[in-house]
């Protein structure tokens, strides 16, 4: 009896780490099942309401850390070494190891609502932080792995990713504190339970009205083209490799304006222009913005003699050439590249459009800018691994919900994508479809304020203090000596 009890805690702890590797693996990868992350983290947070901290720290690192295996493929794919992942994701598991052990420790010295608050404040604190302090901003954000569930989706645009990913840990936490309390102190352990429920209840109510709202009446025809043949690589098509290219993407130009296409999207660095003489390019395309009345988006590297550039280019008939330099290079493909700073916009009428590339939409404080000017579409070319078209390529969808445009995005090797400003994908097809795959649809073009737009971050900043505040709590009840006490009373 004695040996069957000394070995439970080993099959506990063995339990916890399958079941969380399992919802890890399957809800936080590159093709998430949403339902799932909301429920990965309880088995850790039950083990360590139950056992030592330093068995707690070791079940919750090894299993998040397995869980986020899943993204080692896409490192392989980006020919990235393995240290750089496990660099990664060690720090997540670490964070999130250190995450639980605030949570037990608050909830084992009687501190409830603080260790309800603190564990999701702790994971928001470090995600906003990593996306500060990154070259890839909010891309991995667990908010993301909720892009098919359009009630919750519409928090975005209050609070941004970091509320989502607040209300995602808010929920395991508060059932682990049901669970754990239900004999001890069930009145306490149904007010937590219902307190939280209701929260998630409110903002799932939100969710539904900001859906059923009738959408915005101005819409726009948009076309969308890619190309993913390997001769098609825009390396080595400079010169006459690129003219043949382009003219390919005109007569898919012409396919779409004949079916209503008012604009047209192609993807990023589809070729390669050379200065002092790329005027020829310039003139094709506006040429062909004419006669087809279209406006012509197109993703080229730009070579001058001081400087290469990401860059598109906006092609509008009876106008001036436009162009976007890509603000956020992604390291170390486009070190060679030179950043961009400024923000580009299309007037179309009574409306505003913008244009981005690729992985600028990873980064809220761009995408914040174009709305606070009153962007009601995003012009977005762009450049996938295959393996990330979801994960990478719906990034962007969120940027839409949170500031109030639609978003159309041409990426080759990924999807064609067309979304609304609720996150609803109103079209998508493979960019591997056909020779060149082609898109077109009607996406409404009207901006639609939203409180995250006005206050930004605003969310993150509160995690930060509410963080602050739970570890200036434990503090406290270690300084004076506090442990645990079952009664009912407890819990602040």
């Amino acid at each position: 009896m004695a040996f069957a009890t000394d070995r439970r805690p080993a099959v506990e702890a063995l339990i916890a780490i399958l079941l969380t590797f399992v919802l890890v693996w399957f809800g936080y990868g590159l093709d998430p099942h949403w339902p799932l992350l909301w429920f990965a983290p309880l088995p850790v947070l039950l083990f360590a309401l139950r056992h030592s901290w330093q068995s707690a720290a070791l079940v919750a690192f090894v299993s998040w850390l397995a869980g986020c295996f899943d993204f080692w493929h896409y490192f392989q794919v980006q020919q990235t070494p393995f240290v750089v992942w496990l660099n990664v994701f060690s720090i997540g598991a670490l964070v999130f190891a250190g995450a639980v052990l605030l949570f037990r420790a608050l909830a084992r010295r009687g501190a409830l609502w603080t260790a309800l608050a603190a564990f999701p404040a702790a994971w928001v604190s470090y995600e906003y932080v990593r996306n500060l302090t990154t070259p890839h901003g909010t891309a991995g954000a667990m908010a993301y792995t909720q892009l098919e569930f359009l009630p919750f989706l519409q928090l975005a645009s209050l609070a941004g990713p970091w509320g989502m990913s607040f209300v995602m840990m808010l929920f395991p936490a508060a059932l682990a504190l049901g669970l754990h309390l239900r004999r001890s102190q069930p009145k306490q352990a149904m007010r937590i339970l219902c307190a939280s429920l209701a929260g998630i209840l409110l903002v799932l109510t939100f969710g539904a009205v900001r859906l059923a709202l009738p959408p915005p009446r101005q819409e726009v025809k948009v076309g969308l083209i890619a190309a993913d043949e390997p001769a098609n690589d825009p390396v080595a098509s400079e010169g006459p490799e690129t003219e043949r290219l382009f003219r390919g993407y005109a007569e898919a130009i012409r396919s779409l304006a004949a079916q209503g296409a008012r604009v047209v999207v192609l993807p990023e660095k589809t070729g390669v222009v050379v200065e002092p003489d790329p005027g020829r390019t310039g003139e094709f395309f506006q040429q062909l913005a004419a006669e087809t009345n279209t406006t012509i988006v197109v993703g080229e590297v730009r070579v001058t003699p001081r400087a290469k550039y990401n860059q598109a280019c906006i092609y509008a008939p009876a106008a001036p050439a436009r162009t976007y330099d890509k603000h956020h290079l992604l390291p170390p493909f486009e070190s060679n590249l030179k950043p961009g700073t400024g923000l580009t916009f299309v007037p179309e009428g009574a409306e505003t459009w913008g244009v981005a590339i690729c992985k600028d939409m990873d980064f809220t404080p761009l995408s914040r800018r174009y709305g606070l000017a009153g962007v009601g579409l995003m012009l977005v070319p762009g450049w996938d691994f295959r393996v990330d078209r979801w994960w990478h390529g719906h990034i962007a969808v969120m940027r839409g919900v949170e500031d109030g445009f639609s978003v159309v995005r041409s990426a080759r090797d990924g999807n064609l994508t067309m979304s609304d400003d609720r996150g609803r994908v109103l079209a998508e097809i493979r960019s591997d479809s056909a020779p060149y795959a082609s898109l077109v649809a009607k996406v409404p073009a009207t901006h639609d304020a939203t409180l995250y737009t006005l206050l930004g971050d605003w969310f993150a900043w509160f995690a930060l203090a509410m963080l602050a505040l739970s570890l200036l709590r434990l503090a406290l009840s270690l300084s004076n000596g506090s442990t645990y006490s079952p009664s009912p009373g407890t819990g602040t």
